[in-house]
């Protein structure tokens, strides 16, 4: 990157052997393990954050063709299909270091996202080379468990590098960590490295992202987001009418007594 500014009776035995006998022929539980994705298309998302649909934030050119938006260290916001949601970014008390920010991806700023794409950058130290930027982590933090999350991830001025993930339940228990290779370039042609978690059970409250660099921004475009089945606006105009409905009749009911 580059700037200018998750029914059969027991014959009679003794508790102990009954205990036994049924630990012995009770068929085992699957244990529900979280996993890595690498590809986005695995996660089968049904939900997302595009970080240019914030509406807060102060507008800044960086770029004489690029306006960037500069956001606090940690806000929040909903996603397309409404999951609450929030953002943390450590916050560096330097005033060289600009804020984090959002920029779209284009020739005038070009990384190797899709062009358009919308990055949630951690902000840097503008005009040097390699520029000293905010290593994170990026922490995002669901109002709802979901079952899965992931983007692809860059960072400034590194071409190699590691990237990590982790996701925490609602208690913040850890569920699992993992680590990828990733690539970043100046050519956008959507080569970076997607890094995301799911899980068979919706309990992931939180994902933590960084990489191992330890002085350089890092930059993710849109979350995905696999979540439990999202009931469709007709579905919930039913279920509310349904609902009417019943209170209706218990207020017919009762009028009767």
């Amino acid at each position: 990157m580059r700037f200018q500014l998750l029914n059969c009776s027991l014959p009679k035995l003794s508790a102990v052997a009954v205990g036994a006998t049924l630990l012995l022929t009770t068929p085992s539980v699957p244990v529900q393990a979280i996993s890595l994705v690498t590809q986005r298309a695995d996660l089968s998302a049904n939900d997302k954050i595009d970080w240019s649909s914030l509406d807060f934030g102060i507008s800044v050119p960086i770029t004489p063709n690029t306006i960037a938006k500069f956001l606090p260290y940690s806000f929040a916001s909903e996603s397309e299909n409404g999951l609450g949601y929030s953002v943390n970014i450590p916050a560096l008390n330097n005033p060289r270091f600009t804020p984090p920010f959002v920029f779209p991806v284009s020739p005038s700023v070009p990384v190797n996202f899709a062009n358009g794409d919308a990055v949630l950058f951690t902000g840097f130290i503008p005009r040097t080379f390699p520029a000293t930027g905010n290593p994170g982590p990026i922490t995002i933090t669901f109002d709802t468990p979901v079952l899965g999350a992931g983007a692809q991830i860059g960072v400034d001025d590194v071409p190699d590098f590691i990237t990590f993930i982790s996701a925490f339940d609602n208690q913040d228990n850890l569920l699992g960590s993992f680590s990828t290779p990733g690539i970043s370039s100046t050519e956008i042609d959507n080569s970076a490295a997607f890094l995301g978690v799911n899980n068979e059970i919706a309990n992931i409250s939180k994902i933590v992202i960084s990489t191992s660099v330890d002085n350089r921004a890092v930059g993710i475009n849109f979350l995905s987001i696999k979540r439990t089945t999202i009931p469709e606006p007709s579905a919930l105009f039913a279920l509310s009418l349904f609902g009417i409905g019943l209170l209706a009749t218990k207020q017919k009911i009762a009028s009767k007594n």
